[in-house]
């Protein structure tokens, strides 16, 4: 008994101390992205076409950016961008007027160029370069069946009561979106459900839905064989291409900035339907089609052919998103380790602020990832690693403080009692009976945060954390089952790495001499 004791109260402190100081290796590395140099970075949000100008732009000024130029694509919502845009996570993106006017700006119309700046320059942005081509929302429907109803106008959908819509979420929300274009069509008490964007038009084959928003470029709508209902009442505003950029981008990166001007009106419509098609239908990858376009071939040089899930797989960028998400898994857990292990001790120690910390721990499991993300992201005012590891951390803390305090509390009264006897104070109480005979049930804890971060921080390729999340994002905008399925079986290898990890070190520390 004493030796066991002993020697899981010595390998309890052996992992505090490595606990200890892998975290702050981690969190330094960690904050060298954020602490970095002048680099040219450019976002993007995650839909084909946002992807695709993304690598557009980043690959036309990586030639006269004097220290390299960063993509980070797929950063989610258009709130979102612009709050990295104005923490100056990133220097450029790709957007629409109709969408900086209306839904960042909240004006009533779209202005000219002038006018625009001018609302812009209040947080020290600027649009400009305009791409050349429009790109606006539209509704539409299967080609037969709006046939068979004669509809042909968005007016007409007031005579299919039974109409079951499957729109974007961010179409849901938009101030241009569906509440405001539902109110001016009188398109009242309609079933609508939210659908990722790359998810609706299967639902729509499969007539689990009739009508979708769409994007007036998107190659599937002829692929498809739909019918884009036109906007009788003029409710949608020009969607122009365009740039929104830093207001300083010009004099920190000139030479950057003139390979930019330089894609003045210089990608038509087709060309953006032909790079989206080529995405979208033939499977190639976004960086493959901007260089094509970048180098005049606007057509492929050969029937294009769809890597396989292997290739996918282990594709160019596994190293490095493995890295990016092992870095987030761990450093998250770390510190919930380090934040919820005496949190867990607290709340059993004092039972009335315990009620409170297991109560308020289990609160923050209820907050939707992205709702999180996005708060972080405006209360630290960048994107990345560190507010996609806080939110990683704070899931984690019910699983490591609850298993915490459900291990002491399953420690005899007897165990404590015959320590008192030997003349043992509260703190050798905790360190030499009470923590060894609790390890067990505290490892367990610590494996299902270990595994929920795994699953979890997929969600931070949408701040531009990186990770295998990267692809299921890529993969659910363009609904490629091949590139889902190499985001998400990694992330799975890694979990059960993880477990059995965490499961070998529990052995090692509860195993008698």
């Amino acid at each position: 008994m004493t030796r066991h004791t002993g020697s899981s109260a010595q390998g309890l402190k052996r992992l505090t101390r490595r606990t200890l100081r892998w975290f702050t290796i981690v969190l330094l590395l960690c904050a060298l992205p954020v602490g970095a140099d002048d680099v040219l970075r450019v976002g993007s949000k995650r839909f084909t076409e946002s992807y695709i100008l993304g690598e557009v732009i980043a690959r036309t000024v990586q030639p006269a950016a004097a220290h390299g130029v960063e993509h980070k694509p797929g950063l989610g919502s258009t709130a979102i961008l612009f709050a990295a845009l104005n923490s100056g996570a990133i220097d450029v993106y790709p957007d629409y007027t109709g969408t900086v006017a209306l839904e960042l700006l909240g004006l009533p119309v779209v202005p000219d160029l002038d006018e625009l700046n001018r609302h812009l320059a209040r947080h020290g942005l600027r649009a400009g370069v305009f791409l050349g081509f429009s790109n606006g929302y539209a509704l539409a429907m299967r080609e037969a069946q709006a046939a068979r109803r004669d509809i042909r106008n968005i007016s007409d959908l007031r005579r299919f009561s039974e109409a079951r819509f499957g729109l974007s979420p961010e179409f849901l929300n938009r101030k241009d979106g569906w509440r405001a274009l539902s109110s001016a069509y009188a398109l009242t008490d309609l079933p609508v459900r939210g659908l990722e964007h790359g998810l609706a038009y299967a639902a729509l084959a499969r007539d689990q839905v009739d009508v979708i928003d769409v994007y007036t470029t998107d190659p599937k709508i002829a692929r498809n064989q739909l019918r884009v209902l036109t906007d009788d009442q003029r409710f949608f505003p020009q969607y122009e291409a365009l740039l929104i950029y830093r207001a300083d981008l010009p004099q920190r990166h000139p030479a950057a900035w003139s390979s930019l001007a330089a894609l003045q009106r210089s990608i038509t419509a087709a060309d953006m339907m032909t790079m989206n098609a080529a995405v979208e239908l033939e499977r190639r990858a976004f960086a493959e089609v901007a260089s094509d376009w970048i180098n005049k071939r606007k057509q492929s040089p050969g029937p294009a052919t769809a890597p396989g899930l292997a290739a996918t797989l282990f594709g160019d960028d596994l190293p490095r998103l493995a890295f990016e998400h092992l870095m987030l898994v761990c450093a998250s857990l770390l510190l919930s380790v380090a934040v919820g292990v005496p949190l867990g001790v607290w709340a059993q120690r004092a039972p009335r602020a315990g009620f409170w910390v297991l109560m308020l721990t289990g609160v923050l499991q209820t907050i939707p990832s992205l709702a999180l993300l996005a708060f972080l992201i405006a209360a630290l005012g960048q994107i990345g690693a560190v507010p996609a590891i806080l939110a990683l951390f704070l899931y984690a803390l019910l699983p490591v403080v609850r298993g915490t305090e459900t291990a002491l509390a399953g420690v005899g009264e007897d165990m404590r009692d015959a320590g008192r006897a030997l003349g043992l104070g509260s703190r050798q109480l905790l360190t030499l009976i009470e923590a060894p005979l609790a390890l067990p049930v505290v490892l367990a804890g610590i494996k299902t945060a270990a595994v929920i971060n795994v699953g979890t921080a997929t969600m931070a390729a949408f701040i531009g954390a990186g990770g295998f999340g990267e692809r299921i994002v890529a993969g659910l905008a363009v609904n490629d089952h091949n590139l889902l399925l190499a985001g998400a079986i990694p992330a799975a290898v890694l979990a059960l790495m993880l477990e059995g990890g965490l499961g070998w070190l529990e052995r090692r520390l509860t195993r008698r001499d």
